[in-house]
């Protein structure tokens, strides 16, 4: 997974696997993941659940997570219900606010 590089600077980023099968994002080795459902005929990824364990979490993981579902769902021309309570990427990423699905529907999950 990620290493720091010898010169102390940041950790590179971990590598992210979709896991279609199982609909969802997560680390190799697939301790942290996210979660969704497709809604609308396809057209709508709603992220239901975002999970990192105790272990690994302060290290961006549920960031990296979010960044590899929305870049999906950008480059599958897919909108997104984030109903996942790891409200804080949007805020952090208002440049996917575009990928928003526009009506008020959240998931009963």
């Amino acid at each position: 997974m990620a290493a720091s590089s010898a010169t102390g600077a940041s950790p590179e980023a971990p590598k992210i696997v979709w896991n279609e099968t199982q609909r969802r994002f997560e680390t190799e080795d697939e301790e942290a993941y996210i979660e969704y459902v497709l809604r609308h005929d396809g057209k709508v990824m709603d992220i239901i659940h975002t999970f990192v364990p105790s272990s690994k979490r302060g290290m961006g993981l549920a960031s990296h997570l979010c960044d590899a579902a929305f870049h999906h769902a950008n480059s599958h021309s897919l909108s997104i219900i984030p109903s996942c309570s790891y409200d804080t990427f949007l805020l952090r990423n208002p440049s996917w606010n575009s990928l928003l699905y526009s009506e008020d529907l959240r998931s009963n999950i």
